[in-house]
């Protein structure tokens, strides 16, 4: 792996601690020479997370559609910045720069954006890790879900074993490290009548 895609929020959230997680992810990934690949603001976790690995000396890649440029306030020191036409561009440009996906805490438009390279890494579009560091028990609920939709019959349980949910940047990155992609021939049997 060479860079990692953080989908996270544009505010802080509540509670310091997200702020603080996400400075020690930052912190691993200039620890394991992985470039930053983020949506390209200057605020919020995303912003943390970015000057972070700006002050480590790493390298953080923003990419940011024309139209958020003033809602999501650009960051204009990063390594580089790559202006798109919309958040489709936004979203495939992300992927296209990165060799792993992570949602640190954020809200409707995190989870959009690692569950579509999730869902993509299912269909077999791509074989990269995706996970989310689960700050402070932040996604629990989430990961409740996921289970539920696996007994439910609505996520097979190999897929579901694709997500992977840790506490800290260290066991994230490290399972990261590990991962080996699943790989689906059928994805329904019918019964012959």
């Amino acid at each position: 792996m060479n860079s990692i895609c953080v989908y996270c929020g544009s505010s802080l959230g509540q509670s310091s601690v997200y702020a603080e997680r996400a400075t020690d992810f930052a912190d691993e990934l200039i620890e394991r020479d992985l470039a930053l690949v983020y949506g390209g603001a200057s605020v919020g976790i995303m912003g943390t997370v970015a000057d972070a690995v700006l002050d480590a000396g790493g390298e953080a890649i923003g990419v940011i559609p024309k139209a958020l440029e003033a809602k999501e306030v650009t960051h204009t020191g990063l390594t580089e910045l790559h202006v798109v036409e919309s958040m489709h561009a936004r979203k495939q440009t992300m992927v296209d720069l990165a060799d792993g996906f992570v949602a640190l805490p954020g809200g409707l438009g995190t989870v959009e954006e690692i569950f579509e390279v999730l869902t993509w890494a299912q269909l077999g579009f791509h074989e990269y890790p995706c996970g989310f560091l689960n700050i402070d028990g932040y996604y629990d609920m989430l990961t409740a879900f996921l289970d539920h939709a696996t007994s439910e019959e609505f996520v097979k349980p190999i897929h579901r074993e694709m997500v992977v949910v840790e506490p800290t940047p260290e066991t994230l990155l490290d399972a990261f490290a590990s991962y080996e992609p699943t790989h689906v021939k059928k994805w329904i049997d019918r019964e012959e009548t």
